[in-house]
């Protein structure tokens, strides 16, 4: 029996929301202007238990400790009070709410206008109580060790990673065991991922417009509960948390760390006229930003830098402190190892002191020096968002990444062909430093890609010039017009060779760019099996094969995963690619540092005059260790439309340049032999070579590798001859 027990004793730190005890539960709910609070009682299939309303209000905090409240139950709140858009107000009898420090739901959200209008008992999911701190068998498994210079991004979809994927069980595909299946992290070893950036699974519901057309908000970039993991992804809703746990566990077993795409910008909740489900009902003015006319807030204005309707005030400090307790449970119970922020400028806005501006010293960001489980978080922001001012790469503080859209543009406009790119391509090569200052900032601040979730797959960048948005139902208005792209002559599928063929080697040359340059290299799920969405580039409302990962066999598929995993190899075994240390570089300060050069392919140094040349499409960077018994490279990039003889650099008599990679061969092992001197070397039209300084010792270690190395080896001994 359900009963409000009087006179009680508050235990001093308790948390917002519901903290289950032996004989009841602890309630604390948030909503400074309301009447009441009601707290409605269900099972977890909803049978209703009955509803206790709370008496006693401190400060802005409504308390209670309800008796037989149990874990496993089921609870939705009703604030009470006047609905007032003029004071900000939207407490309404009848109106059903979810927590916001709700860790389950019993079900997840969907959409229904009729239900929402007319029956919001029944509409709204209700939150499961959980134990303040749940049991689990992590089985010994620690966290593996996180560091930026190491990490091999590939950022994916729960859903869509295993809907197609014939190798796991029907009833785990499209979920968090689905996507931790042993098929899927076998693939995820070949590529040599390190880190996994998995795509929003906070529980978020549908934008209204968009289920009136039959569509829904895919990719889950419309957030409600911020500690909830979506129970969409669940097998057992009701088990959704060892759910999601098992997952992270069986990628920590692989040494594979997780990351979380986490959305602190908006939510679901729209506009003012938008659905109210959660903030809005308990505090509208302390969660949401809005816009200032006259020097005062207009609350007929939700301020809206997201594109989504309204803005997370995350200055303020009760929204502040939802965010910080949220990242601290991801953290530590959940045991993910790091966060993605989506439109990361928004929540480090000043809302009070500087016109809502981004501020390096906000309060946001302050967060993590102070806390030890965020402050050994990997952090990669989005740098941007539609607010004034949004555009931020390069400005955030140390410690930080960014995902650096310059990178993105560059690297693609270069390999298009496009005239005088060589030596802004040359910079992005060596870490941005034009972005992120050295000294301040480490050489792996930059997040380099060419592909991301929001935008042409790399199948598509090179098979269309043009996005083909129609199936959103936005008349292919939403979406960028600015990809870069290349149809490569044809738009969209094709038969021709000699074009399908151009497309592979622009795959393989946006590839290798992004692994070999200095910053954390970030892959898109689907790039490596020839994913297409047929000219989409903003899918974010299909739930469809457009978005499903195709698993189907082809040799070009699996050519494509062999270079991906040989690239990643070569990044994880050279400290000069993964972290170069140079002498007017020292943001670290290590034993080692090391040395670039940029040549011609005559040889000759690179002159100032000539990296501006609308020509200037070849060249060779030379990088390694100061000392010469220790790593050197060698790489060749041709973005020409003929063939490249390069002079390479004199090596010791014991040593010489031996091919890795060449982009010119459809599964990327060097077959094309430069002279016996071993200090000249071809490039193919549109492609890169990437060449190592080895000893006759290291030739023969290197021949005990994988099948694929054993290849490149035999190549390496043709080219030197060897076996002559």
């Amino acid at each position: 029996m359900l009963k409000l027990r009087s006179n009680i004793q508050f235990l001093h730190g308790l948390t917002y929301g519901a903290t289950p005890t032996e004989d009841g539960c602890y309630f604390v709910i948030w909503a400074p202007n309301a009447t009441g609070i009601v707290i409605h009682f269900y099972t977890l299939t909803e049978h209703k238990l009955g509803a206790i309303e709370l008496k006693e209000r401190k400060g802005g905090k409504w308390i209670g400790f309800i008796e037989g409240a149990q874990v496993g139950m089921c609870y939705a709140i009703e604030a009470l009070g006047e609905e007032n858009i003029d004071k900000g107000y939207y407490f309404k009898k009848g109106r059903f709410l979810v927590d916001p420090y709700a860790r389950a739901l019993n079900r997840p959200f969907k959409y229904d206008e009729e239900l929402y209008l007319n029956n919001s008992e029944q509409f709204i999911p209700k939150c499961i109580i959980k134990p303040e701190v749940m049991e689990f068998d992590w089985q010994g498994i620690g966290k593996p060790y996180v560091d930026r210079e190491g990490i091999i991004l590939y950022e994916a979809h729960i859903r869509s990673m295993t809907m197609l994927n014939p190798k796991v069980p029907p009833h785990l595909r499209g979920t968090y065991l689905g996507f931790c299946h042993e098929s899927v992290i076998e693939h995820l070893k070949r590529l040599k991922i390190t880190t996994v950036q998995i795509m929003p699974v906070a529980a978020s519901m549908s934008e209204p417009h968009l289920v009136k057309n039959g569509l829904v908000n895919y990719w889950g970039y419309n957030p409600v509960c911020f500690m909830a993991p979506d129970p969409r992804y669940a097998c057992d809703p009701n088990n959704v948390i060892d759910e999601f746990k098992t997952m992270v566990r069986e990628l920590h077993r692989n040494n594979i760390s997780v990351i979380l795409d986490v959305v602190f910008n908006h939510t679901a909740e729209g506009g003012i006229d938008g659905p109210v489900v959660c903030y809005k009902g308990l505090d509208a003015i302390g969660y949401y930003s809005y816009e200032i006319v006259n020097g005062r807030r207009d609350l007929h204005q939700f301020l809206n830098y997201t594109g989504c309707g309204n803005t997370f005030d995350c200055d303020n400090k009760i929204a502040l402190r939802l965010v910080y307790e949220s990242m601290v449970y991801w953290t530590n119970q959940m045991r993910v190892d790091g966060f993605r922020f989506d439109l990361g400028v928004t929540p480090a806005r000043d809302h009070r002191n500087t016109g809502f501006e981004f501020n390096r010293k906000s309060s946001f960001f302050k967060l993590f020096t102070c806390d030890r489980y965020l402050n050994t978080a990997l952090l990669i922001g989005e740098p941007w968002d539609l607010g004034p001012g949004g555009y931020r790469l390069g400005g955030y503080p140390t410690g930080w990444s960014e995902q650096n859209d310059k990178f993105r543009d560059t690297v693609r406009r270069f390999w298009r062909g496009d005239p005088g790119l060589t030596a802004v391509f040359a910079t992005r090569l060596m870490g941005s430093r034009d972005v992120f200052a050295k000294g301040y900032r480490s050489i792996n601040a930059s997040v380099n890609y060419v592909t991301y979730h929001d935008g042409f797959t790399l199948e598509d960048l090179v098979s269309y010039s043009h996005k083909h948005n129609e199936l959103n139902g936005e008349n292919n208005r939403d979406g960028t017009d600015e990809n870069f792209s290349s149809n490569c002559g044809v738009e969209g599928p094709t038969k021709d060779r000699a074009i399908l063929k151009k497309r592979r080697q622009l795959k393989r040359n946006f590839l290798a760019t992004v692994i070999i340059s200095q910053g954390i290299p970030h892959i898109l799920s689907g790039d490596e099996l020839c994913k297409s969405q047929r000219g989409n580039n903003n899918s974010y409302c299909q739930d469809n094969d457009l978005n499903y990962l195709d698993w189907t066999h082809t040799q070009e598929k699996e050519d494509l995963i062999k270079f991906i995993g040989l690239l990643c190899s070569l990044r994880k075994q050279s400290k000069a690619i993964s972290e170069l240390n140079l002498d007017d570089d020292n943001f670290h300060i290590l034993e080692k540092n090391y040395i670039v050069k940029w040549r011609l392919p005559s040889g000759h140094p690179v002159r100032d005059d000539v990296w501006e040349s609308p020509s200037f499409k070849s060249f060779l960077l030379y990088l390694g260790s100061k000392d010469i018994d220790h790593e050197r490279w060698c790489l060749l990039f041709n973005a020409s439309d003929r063939e490249v003889i390069f002079n390479l650099p004199i090596t010791p008599h014991n040593k010489k340049w031996s091919a890795r990679v060449d982009t010119s061969e459809e599964d990327g092992i060097p077959r094309r032999l430069s002279d016996e001197s071993g200090l000249m070397d071809v490039c193919a039209p549109w492609s890169l070579k990437i060449l190592y300084m080895e000893t006759l010792t290291q030739i023969q270690e290197f021949e005990t590798g994988s099948d694929l190395l054993r290849h490149l080896n035999r190549m390496t001994q043709l080219k030197y001859g060897k076996n002559r």
